[in-house]
Formats: C-alpha cells, sequence, structure tokens
C-alpha cells in the first residue's frame, strides 16, 4: 500500500494546480489519472482565461459580468473571491512560463467574449488551455509528484465520517492498488459524455462526482444546469471556441441575416451562451437552419488575421468539417459543453466530507451559478485549484492518517470479479448509447415535464439494466471495456440528478429552459439544488444562492 499526505483525482488544471500548492509546501502529493496528464480535458480549452488586468477595466465589473451570466444564481461571496484573485493568478501563470499572446504595447492580449462588458479574456492564440496544461506539467515535475498516470479509481475509501484513500485499478496489468492518505482532491472534471454531441473528451465521464455521490456521501449541487456551447461542429461536436465570435465572426441563418439581433440586439454574437444557444436552436426549430445547423462566418475577418488568431479553428474546420473558414462559413449547432453543478464545495475546495476536496469543473463552488461565461472555466480551476490545494495543507496539518479498512480492497475486487463471471448479459456499449440519445433528446436546450419525466424513466431503466450487462474482454491488462462500465455506471447516476434538478426547477433560468415554464422565478427558485444519496435514492433539498453587491434583476444583453 502507497501512503501520501494528499492524493489528487484527475490530471487537468485544477488538479495539477492543487497538487503544485500542496507540493511546494513540501507535503507529499499523488496524482492519480486515467489519461496521462497533459491529455486531460483542460487541453481542448481554445479562447482564454478571464481577470480584469487593465486600468479601465475592474475586478468588480468582472464580478458583476459573471453574476448576470449566472442569471443571478452564482454565490456572489465565491465570484467575488475568483475575480479580486484573477490579475494575481494570470502573472504567476506567467512567471511559470506561460507564454501569452501580446498587444502592440507588449502588454498581455485581452480579447472580447460572451457577457463581458470589457475585453478582459487573455490567451494563447485560440491553445490556450494546450499551453497552460504543458507549464503546469513542467511545475508537476519540478515539484516532483508522484504520478500514478493510466490509473482509474474506481472506490473513494473512508473510515468512519473521514476519507482516507482511494482503490485504483492500473490500466496495464488490471491490479487493484490501496493508495492511502490524510486527504483526497477531487479535480476529474465535467460529464459531458452524458450526451450525445458534446466538446467534451472520451474521458469526461463524471468520475469525481459518481464517487463522491456512492462511496463518500458528498453532496452534489446544481447538476440540472448544463451548458450547450453555442458553435459546435455537427459530427464530431468538436468546438469552434467563443473565440471567433470575440475575434468579430458573425452567425448566420440559411437566410443570409445576422440572427441574434433578434435575440440580444446589443451584444449580438457575443452575448451569453445560453442566450446564443437557445437563438440558434429556435433558428433551426423554425426551419432557417441549414441542414441542422447555422452558419458561423469568419470569412470577412481575412486570411491574416485568421492564421494569427484563430489558427486551430481553421485546421480543425478544414480536417473535420472540410470548409475552409477563410473561403466559406462553418455550420455549427449547439452542443454540451460544460457542467455548472458538481461537487458542493464552499471558496476553499471543502466538501460536507471530511478530508474530502473539490475543485474545477467536478465542482460547484458556485461561481458560475445557472450559466458560465466563457473565459471562467480555466480562472476557476487555477483560482480553486490553488486553494484546494492550500486548505488541504492546512487540513493535513491537523490531521493523523486515518487506518485504511481492510475490507475496502476485498470489497472492489469482489465487484471487479462479479462483473467479469457474467457471459449472458447486455453491451455496455449498447447502454450508453441509448442514455447519450435519451439525454440529447430530453434534457437539452429545450426542456418540459413531459420530455422530462420521460427521460427519467428511461435512466431508471438503464440503472437496472446495467447491473446485468457483461464484458467481451475478460482479460487483465489494458481491459478499456471494464473501465467503460464503471463509468456508465457514473454517468447514469449524473444523468439521473440532471433530470430530477431539471423536472423539480419550474422555472428557467440560465441553461435551464423550459418550455412550459418560461419564466425566471425569484421568489421560488433563487436557490441551489442540492443532491445527496440516502439509502440508494437521490434525495433533494435547496440552499439559498447567497448575494451580497447585485441585487436580481432582468438579462438584457
Amino acid at each position: 500500500m502507497v501512503i501520501h499526505d494528499i492524493i489528487v483525482i484527475g490530471g487537468g488544471l485544477a488538479g495539477m494546480r492543487a497538487s503544485i500548492e500542496a507540493a511546494a509546501a513540501g507535503l507529499s502529493v499523488a496524482m492519480v489519472s486515467k489519461v496521462y496528464p497533459v491529455r486531460s480535458h483542460s487541453v481542448a480549452a481554445q479562447g482564454g482565461i478571464n481577470a480584469a488586468l487593465k486600468t479601465t477595466d475592474s475586478w468588480e465589473n468582472h464580478a458583476f459580468d459573471t453574476v448576470k451570466g449566472s442569471d443571478y444564481l452564482g454565490d456572489q461571496d465565491a465570484i467575488e473571491v475568483m475575480c479580486r484573485e484573477a490579475p494575481s493568478d494570470i502573472y504567476a501563470l506567467e512567471k511559470m512560463g506561460a507564454v501569452f499572446s501580446r498587444d502592440a504595447e507588449g502588454n498581455i492580449a485581452q480579447r472580447p467574449f460572451g457577457g463581458a462588458g470589457y475585453p478582459r479574456t487573455c490567451y494563447l492564440a485560440d491553445r490556450t488551455g494546450h499551453a497552460l496544461l504543458h507549464v503546469m506539467y513542467e511545475q508537476l515535475l519540478k515539484h516532483s509528484i508522484a504520478l500514478y498516470d493510466e490509473w482509474h479509481v474506481i472506490r473513494l475509501v473512508k473510515n468512519g465520517e473521514k476519507v482516507c484513500g482511494v482503490i485504483a485499478v492500473e490500466l496495464a496489468t488490471g491490479r487493484l492498488h490501496r493508495l492511502h492518505s490524510k486527504a483526497v482532491v477531487i479535480a476529474t472534471g465535467g460529464y459531458g459524455r452524458v450526451f450525445r454531441t458534446t466538446t467534451n473528451s472520451l474521458s469526461s465521464t463524471g468520475d469525481g462526482m459518481g464517487l463522491a455521490l456512492n462511496d463518500a456521501g458528498a453532496e452534489l449541487m446544481d447538476m440540472e444546469f448544463v451548458q450547450f456551447h453555442p458553435t459546435v461542429l455537427q459530427r464530431t461536436g468538436i468546438l469552434m471556441t467563443e473565440g471567433c465570435r470575440g475575434e468579430g465572426g458573425y452567425l448566420i441563418n440559411s437566410l443570409g441575416e445576422r440572427f441574434m439581433s433578434k435575440y440580444a440586439p446589443r451584444a449580438l454574437e457575443l452575448a451569453s451562451r445560453d442566450v446564443v444557444s437557445r437563438a440558434e436552436q429556435t433558428e433551426i426549430e423554425e426551419g432557417r437552419g441549414v441542414d441542422g445547423c447555422v452558419l458561423l462566418d469568419l470569412r470577412h475577418l481575412g486570411e491574416k488575421k485568421i492564421n494569427e488568431k484563430l489558427p486551430q479553428i481553421r485546421e480543425l474546420s478544414i480536417t473535420f468539417a472540410g470548409i475552409d473558414p477563410v473561403k466559406a462559413p462553418i455550420p455549427v449547432k449547439p452542443g454540451a459543453h460544460y457542467s455548472m453543478g458538481g461537487v458542493k464545495t464552499d471558496a476553499d475546495g471543502m466538501t460536507n466530507v471530511a478530508g474530502l476536496f473539490a475543485a474545477g469543473e467536478a465542482a460547484c463552488v458556485s461561481v458560475h451559478g445557472a450559466n458560465r461565461l466563457g473565459g471562467n472555466s480555466l480562472l476557476e480551476t487555477i483560482v480553486f485549484g490553488r486553494r484546494a490545494g492550500k486548505k488541504a495543507i492546512e487540513f493535513c496539518a491537523g490531521a493523523s492518517l486515518p487506518a485504511f479498512p481492510a475490507s475496502a480492497l476485498n470489497g472492489a475486487g469482489h465487484d471487479v470479479a462479479d462483473v467479469l463471471r457474467r457471459d449472458e448479459g447486455e453491451d455496455v456499449a449498447v447502454i450508453r448509447r441509448e442514455m447519450a440519445g435519451t439525454m440529447a433528446s430530453n434534457a437539452g436546450v429545450y426542456r418540459n415535464k413531459e420530455r422530462l419525466a420521460a427521460g427519467l424513466d428511461k435512466i431508471m431503466e438503464l440503472k437496472e439494466r446495467i447491473k446485468k450487462a457483461s464484458l467481451s474482454d475478460k482479460g487483465n491488462n489494458f481491459n478499456s471495456e471494464l473501465l467503460h462500465l464503471f463509468e456508465v455506471g457514473h454517468m447514469l447516476d449524473i444523468s439521473e440528478a440532471i433530470l430530477t434538478g431539471a423536472l423539480n426547477r419550474e422555472e428557467s433560468r440560465g441553461a435551464h429552459s423550459r418550455t412550459d415554464f418560461t419564466k425566471r422565478d425569484d421568489d421560488k427558485w433563487l436557490k441551489h439544488t442540492v443532491v445527496r444519496k440516502e439509502d440508494g435514492k437521490l434525495k433533494i433539498s435547496y440552499r439559498d444562492a447567497a448575494i451580497t453587491r447585485f441585487k436580481p434583476e432582468e438579462r438584457k444583453y
């Protein structure tokens, strides 16, 4: 059995930042990741990271835009923390080696992003996440952080009321390993693969949320709020960054109209993402789409600007859509992109379980509320990854190492053996496809009671079916089919939480848009949905949103 002070599950930006913070303080830190860290989904972030750096901007302006973008559900005390600390974290990244794009004066360049009143999105061309992740990986090596890559965590282990480590499968051998610690940080990212069309990588299956809910007894929050990004490629779900519109790109329909003037007359294409996605879906459903899409037009930007500011977008469009954006508009549609919900934490990453922390997209602080602004997700990973690492240091200083229950490894081994012994069950891939189709059809951009209830019934059916699923691969080495089964189990729990929260929330707010309850209802629903498990079943409760500076008002863009 391996012993560390802190185990971080997940190798993306939040996990790396938490690990670096703790290791720099001299603690023994281990990172466990089912993919090699630089293949984590943070690498796919394109457009940039927000911070009020210019004297003409301020953290208060950033906070207001974030609160407004959240449709006033974001906790304003946590938002204030993020926006206040953003500039210092950007400069810290620069000192680590992040080579941000520069403006004519040599300062860090900042581009406009949706829902922002000022250009405050720092960027590295259109590969921001890729660059930051590699900078962080260098720091990981510098601090000699133990790395268990291609190890898949299948159990969070508790001793009484405290988390005491994890059990993970080593993919190369199929062996189960115990990793013992005082604290565990969940930084496993989102759950986009719950949906059929998503910008998320194959690894984004919500493992950390499922582990926290089922094994640790942690609470999840605001799971019904799923962001659909307005500009993804139809067949692959590959993201066309908001930076395309930040640099001046247009959205047009089949009639050649810049239709956003009807939905957001001031902000146009740079309204918040939920507004733009609903506008696109309306255009498509009312017959003004093009083969189920609208068109992202960059032609007027010119080849030089596209090659300088959006080189990856041009490459992706040519490779995966067969379209050169210099010469023709790109067909795009809304696609599942980001989970505003996650493991419920405070502003220091602490959950309701002793020794368990969470950060990044896997967590819900909540700084995004009902809708996230572009550029705030990378910022969240850095600010709250750092803060979770710092708080975990404090926790470890006052905690002894709890005993690791001997029964935990045997229980996990029994569960794996039980799956491998099944012979006549259903293929996991079939269940996964039906789940993704169900969520796309019943919990998409527009929702209603009938669709949500039908979707929930289907998910509950799939949860029964997966109990009898079997594997064609009975081997030990790189048995990805076994891991897919664990992933689908987590995703079905997450799907149930999304649908249950959405069915109960009888209003439209941010990314949760119901055709049978079309108005925001602050009197009844200015509160967070909290999900926990009791006796194997989901239980729902509510918590008021934190309002400090900005009173709720109608959102207009």
